[in-house]
């Protein structure tokens, strides 16, 4: 196959200049001048084992400061072992070494697919020809496992086993910080995030960056929230996601086996506006590939989503509304904060 049919940017040579469809409007592309060069702004990094005892309230007031100031933080000693994280890490970039044509039958557009590969995620929903971001992305849903885990793949070996050690345990890290959210947002049923808020099934997108030769022309995923409420991220040792603090951009450090956290629009709406939903974006390098691995917390299809009643934030700002009301006007707005909130907004 030449090298220009290949679907995949992970089955293509090193490419010596940007092609013209993953060339960005100058508007659209990442400058210098954007990022804050203030050094001692950064992401909070929480240590949960001080949440074991007497440390709990502690860990959830910083947890509670965080999203009210950034909506992003690093947790780190959360529980997971290394053995867990790097080795799905392995399997998935496992999977992205296989043979193109394995990695094609799993080259699907269809979204209800329970394991699909795409590339470059065009940058509308509805026009084709439209330009590209600098990644591929194995789109995953991974939890419940018992229930999903016969539709992934069998190759490479490890990816199943791997898969389901992954996911069942960052589920549940994701579930031990909505309980402490609760019981920092005063709520007496620490639970209060169970259920219907987030019984949906789990999907998971993990991205592989290669190299990019000029990476002032590109990105590897445009701005954006998240439309769920809570994304449990692993990040990898390679620099690249930087989220937005104050109309400018930040760099998030890349920290040994830590996990970004993020809330996405549902939590922001959730919780009345109280915490904060943050674009964020992921720049390229021109040097060594990157790999990040995300998981999603989210309601489940049939829920009804609106501010939590007892949230101390004033009258409501938001109006409930239905998981498909919501799938469409985030499609719309492409995940921008400002159109989503006032899409909603009383």
């Amino acid at each position: 196959m030449e090298a220009q049919t290949k679907k995949l940017m992970c089955d293509l040579p090193a490419h010596n200049s940007v092609p013209a469809k993953y060339v960005l409007p100058f508007q659209n592309r990442p400058r210098d001048q954007e990022l804050l060069d203030d050094l001692s702004v950064a992401l909070p990094v929480i240590d949960l084992q001080a949440a074991v005892g007497e440390g709990r309230p502690q860990v959830v007031r910083k947890i509670m400061e965080a999203g009210k100031e950034f909506g992003f933080f690093q947790v780190i000693n959360h529980g997971l072992g290394e053995d867990v994280i790097q080795g799905f890490r392995e399997a998935a970039g496992q999977f992205f070494g296989l043979p193109e044509e394995e990695k094609l039958q799993y080259y699907f557009d269809d979204q209800s697919k329970p394991f699909r590969v795409v590339s470059g995620h065009i940058t509308s929903y509805n026009n084709t020809n439209d330009m590209r971001y600098w990644h591929d992305c194995l789109k995953i849903w991974c939890y419940p496992v018992d229930k999903l885990m016969h539709q992934w793949p069998s190759q490479p070996e490890i990816f199943r086993e791997s898969l389901a050690k992954y996911s069942t345990a960052v589920h549940e890290l994701g579930r031990r910080l909505l309980r402490m959210i609760a019981e920092g947002l005063g709520f007496d049923d620490h639970d209060f995030f169970e259920g219907d808020l987030t019984g949906g099934d789990t999907p998971m997108n993990v991205f592989y960056y290669p190299p990019c030769p000029d990476p002032s022309l590109t990105m590897g995923v445009r701005p954006h929230c998240d439309r769920y409420i809570l994304t449990v991220l692993s990040q990898g040792g390679v620099g690249g996601l930087q989220a937005k603090y104050r109309g400018r951009w930040i760099r998030v450090q890349p920290i040994h086996n830590a996990f970004v956290i993020n809330f996405g629009l549902q939590m922001e709406i959730v919780t009345n506006g109280l915490f904060a939903s943050v674009e964020y974006r992921v720049v390229t390098n021109m040097v060594k590939e990157r790999m990040s691995v995300a998981a999603f917390i989210r309601p489940s299809t049939d829920s009804r989503i609106g501010p939590a009643p007892g949230v101390m934030n004033g009258p409501p700002k938001f109006r409930d509304f239905t998981w498909d009301e919501y799938t469409k006007a985030y499609e719309a707005t492409l995940g921008n904060r400002e159109a989503m909130l006032d899409f909603f907004k009383l």
